[in-house]
């Protein structure tokens, strides 16, 4: 072996074995040598210049000369220079070679000493960055999975800590009320950004955007309401993340819902909502109207407010060991558990595996049990959705309250995979329970094995609610601030029936409600069930209608006309030829089994002569109708871009206490950035 070859001496070491510790020491030393946050003293070995930056000039100089003319010497002199590269940053002299060996690494020299530790101030950090700063050790230490770390080998070891921890609070992230500050800065924050193919896991009910229909051939439109607000916090994760929706995520309606809006409620508990319906020019197409139909819900007060039974069902399987999961259920939960009063009733059940009883029946004044319950919860196991749900009924009516709230809260990253195995068998269990007075909500958490479908099965078929939560804000926003909505209906079984004059108008288009479609004869069958509205609940809904005569009629008219002896419309412009349609609701009071109607006819008393003199609300929900079209691909709005979308909300933010609208306002600019499209 010749001594002075460094290849030779290269071949002789024995491959370093990859172990925690050699990682472990090997970043360290790479902290200390490329330190670019902190160091302003010269950086990588005390002459000043980094490794890889000697190899780096040598490469140069030599391609610089008379070698790089020759490729056959310049191909001898390459294989040298390589090796010579590689022995010099695995030598004594470099921080690498100790540490891949399993040595100790090189005291740090003075030039190389981060500038915390020197006088000299680092240079100043945007305005932004500062307020995004929180100590590692305050966010590792209010983590709920912190002591577990704690208690596992190796567990100090900072890189898996850092690898870990969330990302500190934007600027301007609000506090949630119950929790520290810590823990509320962590616990809203979006989750990490998740590649592709693990959002792909996610399970979607694939459906197909609302159809133009003929007034015509076909004037009735029927539907159940939705106040489910799932889609657009899913929506807001996916774009949070970098990526555009699944088109079959978007539910139009549920974007629009997702937000309060101050449309005029009923003064009596004895009406339970108010019906309010304009018609005004369309911002994406001059040819054609939108009719706006907005529904406010009574708001019931504390004082008024009926004792709650509620049952936690909470899925403890393995699939929920993650941060944006168990840890920030728990959290959410907590916040609900603070709003209770005393005479309340909690439950926990939890399933993985096979069902257990985690917290028996408990009355909200003995908070500290049923939060020490709630904290005791770990994430291990298969999961048994069956077993879980009928013990959480069997709970649910042991402690049934009479005249009260009755309803069970699953909370689960939507993962059923012990048990019924199809949707429609947890249908039939959850309808059966239903009419004996136990409703149930549910709320997603996560992604990567979210079952969005099976949540929509669940919640319509259990007169509850769905919502994704993926930030504690967004569980402050439905467990806190819309609490009495969440937990207390007003109205059950709620269905809107709108019949169109043809006379008046030639087409018409609902946005969104795809899932919610009901049959015409549905609307008279009391059997049939439908969506639920909760205290102070507001629901909207918009069509897009066509007058008759405009350019932007998409069908042709009927040769022979309605089938009488009488021109198309013309049976219609009777009594009634100046309406542009009849809207009709149809609900069930709480404790009743007969359904009560309300009726609205739309004339022209209810135009609005131009967009711009529409209300805030109403040019607001729009926006975001607009917006959930353009994400869906949907032909009304290909031509109608991200910048028109933004100017009308941002023009519409109006009173935002809780930046609900300027977060939209977010997402917009995101999707228009992802998309591609202006």
């Amino acid at each position: 072996m010749n001594e002075n070859d460094p290849l030779d001496g290269l071949r002789g070491r024995p491959a370093p074995q990859p172990t925690r510790e050699a990682r472990q020491r090997a970043l360290e030393a790479a902290l200390r040598s490329y330190d670019e946050n902190f160091s302003t003293a010269p950086q990588g070995s005390p002459d000043g210049k980094r490794q890889t930056g000697r190899i780096s000039e040598i490469w140069r100089g030599l391609m610089q000369r008379k070698l790089a003319a020759t490729p056959a010497i310049a191909g001898l002199v390459a294989l040298p220079i390589a090796g010579y590269a590689a022995w010099h940053l695995m030598g004594e002299g470099s921080p690498f070679g100790p540490a891949l060996e399993g040595g100790t690494p090189p005291p740090v020299t003075e030039t190389q000493a981060p500038a915390r530790q020197k006088e000299a101030a680092p240079a100043p950090k945007p305005e932004v960055a500062e307020e995004r700063e929180i100590d590692l050790s305050t966010q590792l230490a209010a983590r709920p999975e912190a002591d577990q770390l704690a208690a596992q080998p190796n567990a100090a070891a900072p890189v898996e800590a850092m690898r870990s921890a969330p990302m500190p609070a934007p600027a301007g992230t609000r506090m949630v009320r119950g929790l520290s500050e810590a823990q509320s800065k962590l616990s809203v924050l979006p989750p990490e950004p998740m590649p592709p193919e693990a959002v792909s896991q996610d399970r979607l009910q694939a459906f197909d955007t609302n159809p133009v229909r003929s007034a015509l051939e076909s004037p009735v439109s029927t539907f159940s309401i939705d106040v489910d607000t799932a889609s657009y916090s899913y929506v807001r994760s996916m774009l949070k993340s970098g990526v555009m929706p699944n088109p079959d995520s978007v539910r139009v309606e549920e974007m629009i819902n997702y937000f309060p809006y101050d449309w005029k409620g009923p003064d009596a508990a004895a009406t339970p909502f108010n019906t309010t319906v304009s018609v005004m020019p369309t911002p994406w197409n001059e040819h054609t109207q939108l009719m706006h139909v907005a529904i406010k819900g009574y708001d019931v007060q504390p004082a008024q407010q009926p004792a709650a039974n509620l049952v936690f069902l909470i899925d403890t399987s393995g699939s929920m060991n993650a941060p944006d999961k168990l840890p920030l259920l728990k959290s959410a939960f907590r916040l609900l558990v603070n709003q209770l009063s005393d005479a309340d009733t909690v439950s926990i059940v939890t399933y993985a595996g096979s069902a257990g009883v985690a917290l028996e029946p408990t009355k909200g004044s003995d908070r500290a049990k049923i939060l020490a319950a709630l904290d005791n919860l770990g994430a291990e196991g298969s999961t048994a959705g069956e077993a879980g749900l009928k013990e959480a009924y069997r709970l649910a009516e042991s402690s049934f309250v009479k005249d009260g709230v009755n309803r069970i809260m699953l909370a689960t990253d939507g993962d059923f995979n012990v048990g019924p195995s199809s949707d429609e068998e947890l249908k039939t269990l959850i309808e059966a329970k239903r009419k004996d007075g136990v409703f149930l909500s549910v709320f997603g958490f996560g992604r990567g094995n979210l079952n969005d479908q099976l949540m929509q099965t669940i919640a319509q078929n259990g007169n509850g609610t769905a919502a994704y939560i993926d930030t504690l804000a967004e569980a402050e926003k439905v467990l806190v601030q819309e609490s009495r909505a969440t937990l207390f209906p007003i109205a059950k079984d709620v269905k809107i029936q709108v019949e169109f004059n043809p006379a008046v108008v030639s087409e018409y288009r609902l946005i969104g409600y795809e899932t919610r479609a009901l049959k015409r004869e549905d609307f008279n069958n009391d059997r049939v069930d439908a969506g639920e509205i909760g205290s102070g609940h507001s629901v909207t809904a918009i069509y897009e209608i066509t007058p008759k005569g405009s350019p932007a009629q998409m069908m042709d008219d009927l040769r022979y006309g309605a089938g009488t002896d009488k021109p198309a419309g013309d049976a219609a412009a009777g009594a009634h030829g100046g309406e542009y349609a009849f809207v009709k609701i149809r609900y069930k009071l709480p404790g009743e089994d007969a359904s009560r109607l309300i009726e609205t006819p739309v004339t022209k008393a209810n135009e609005v002569a131009s967009f711009g003199q529409a209300s805030a609300d109403q040019r607001f929900s729009v926006a975001v109708a607009a917006f959930g079209q353009k994400l869906r691909d949907t032909d009304a709005t290909a031509s109608f871009d991200y910048d028109r979308i933004m100017e009308i909300a941002t023009a519409a933010r109006g009173s935002d206490p809780f930046g609900y609208r300027a977060e939209f306002l977010s997402l917009v600019r995101l999707a228009s950035a992802l998309d591609g499209k202006r």
